[in-house]
């Protein structure tokens, strides 16, 4: 009588004295039963993926995952938000010149708080030109203020940014409000400067040191 034997396609299984062991091939996971626990390992090349640029992959060994990333997937916004913090710094540094303010952080409490008022002031596609021409934080502060019913004049508005900064005179807030309003449109520019002030009542033109725009009659008056 002949026989035949079949070699196993399937995983071996052995069973010694005391507990089932069970081995499978490289690729699956192998498990063995010893003394009443279970241990899992898995095998390198069972769960790794290869990382591209601009992908991220997740690679599993000994049970532990490890998620890796390549350069170029946060660069860009890694870099914008650098240009920002930068834009906002240059900013507040040239506030603090004109001004002539001890610190930055001085400079930039009265920034924030004569941008908060102008953004009241300034509507409409001039507003959206306006918060995207500055640094991102300085556009918040712009877009973040709900438009005025009635625009104050220039006089005014000085007044209500005094009774903002504690300790302010209506002539220390002149001060301030130049101070930025003028490195304001030095940052945005000529063009987007006067489309502003032709929104704004006779007499906001001296405090974006921009004299020639306005009447020196209108200017004194209204301020």
């Amino acid at each position: 009588m002949t026989t035949t034997v079949t070699k196993p396609r399937t995983p071996e299984t052995a069973t010694k004295p005391g507990a089932p062991e069970t081995a499978t091939k490289r690729g699956t996971t192998e498990t063995a039963t010893k003394r009443g626990t279970t241990e899992t390992a898995t095998k390198p090349g069972i769960t790794e993926m290869a990382l591209k640029r601009g992908t991220s992959g997740t690679a599993t060994k000994h049970g532990i995952t490890e998620t890796a990333t390549k350069p170029g997937i946060t660069e860009a916004a890694t870099k914008r938000g650098a240009t920002d913090s930068a834009r906002w710094h240059e900013l507040t540094e040239s506030v603090r010149e004109m001004g002539q303010y001890t610190t930055r952080a001085e400079a930039e409490r009265v920034t924030r708080i004569v941008l908060s008022a102008l953004g009241g002031h300034v509507t409409g596609d001039e507003r959206v030109a306006l918060a995207q021409a500055l640094p991102r934080e300085a556009g918040r502060v712009i877009a973040s203020q709900i438009p005025a019913t009635h625009p104050l004049t220039a006089r005014e508005f000085v007044e209500s940014v005094a009774t903002r900064i504690e300790g302010a005179t209506p002539a220390t807030a002149r001060w301030d409000v130049s101070s930025v309003l003028s490195t304001l449109a030095k940052t945005i520019g000529t063009t987007l400067t006067t489309r502003i002030l032709a929104q704004l009542p006779p007499g906001y033109a001296l405090l974006f040191g921009r004299a020639e725009l306005a009447t020196t009659a209108n200017s004194s008056a209204a301020l």
